[in-house]
């Protein structure tokens, strides 16, 4: 039975005609190592515009969701993220299980886990945790992996090709339904990679792009590497139309309504 409920909710956010998705994420907490994007700081604002441009589904966090998702419910696939973390600081805040997501109505659970670091192992287990209890409710486990590296004193995320390839292998390895990792900046080395990995593999929207067009040309390497999708956060809410602007993705990973 949880085989079959877990597929109800792949097909919810997969369903558009060409497999693809362009998902929408407002996850970024208080922690965030930037401090909180201001269209962030009007949540319920900023939520209604990214509901209007009808993503393929929209990643919250718990407290956000249980809060101000409920004039969306049935309308767009949620995904609840479990994890509050920071590259420079070891551990992390487990704020969400399995079974409260299923109650949410929720259609997959993320897991934001840093890989190639000191705490790495830690991160590996809890994912692997998750898994196993979101599997037994029939809740896909999506996990936002970040390889991370040091450079100039600080751990920044990598997205060369053997660390973002050794972080959508610990995805698939740890037993998750479809995994987000940063693209790798090149549609043939992203394509190596997803042609290796029999999961999804979604590519992380990364940083701040100074213009619409310098998305859109991400979005075509990534479209053009095979990827099943996108996970958009500062590049699809931080232009002034947002509705526009996710229509305007959608279109360039040839998704249509």
């Amino acid at each position: 039975m949880s085989s079959l409920g877990k597929q109800i909710h792949m097909n919810r956010i997969f369903r558009h005609a060409n497999g693809r998705i362009l998902s929408v994420a407002a996850d970024h907490m208080i922690n965030y190592p930037i401090g909180m994007p201001e269209p962030l700081r009007h949540i319920e604002q900023t939520l209604a515009a990214i509901a209007e441009g009808r993503p393929s589904s929209i990643t919250l966090n718990k407290g956000v969701a249980m809060r101000c998702f409920a004039p969306y419910a049935g309308r767009i696939p949620l995904i609840v993220q479990q994890m509050a973390l920071t590259a420079d600081r070891v551990g992390f805040a487990d704020h969400a299980q399995p079974e409260e997501v299923v109650a949410m109505g929720g259609d997959a659970i993320a897991v934001a886990i840093f890989v190639k670091g000191k705490d790495e192992l830690n991160h590996m287990k809890h994912l692997a945790d998750t898994v196993r209890k979101a599997d037994a409710v029939g809740l896909p486990v999506v996990p936002h992996i970040y390889p991370i590296v040091e450079k100039n004193g600080s751990m920044v995320v990598s997205n060369t090709p053997e660390d973002v390839f050794y972080a959508a292998r610990t995805g698939l390895e740890m037993g998750a339904d479809f995994v987000k990792v940063p693209y790798t900046g090149s549609p043939d080395t992203y394509r190596d990679i997803v042609s290796c990995t029999p999961i999804p593999i979604v590519a992380s929207g990364g940083p701040r792009c100074d213009t619409l067009d310098d998305v859109i040309l991400m979005l075509r390497g990534v479209a053009a590497s095979g990827a099943a999708g996108t996970t958009m956060g500062r590049n699809a809410w931080g232009f002034p139309d947002i509705p526009g602007t996710i229509q305007r993705l959608k279109t360039e990973m040839g998704i249509t309504d």
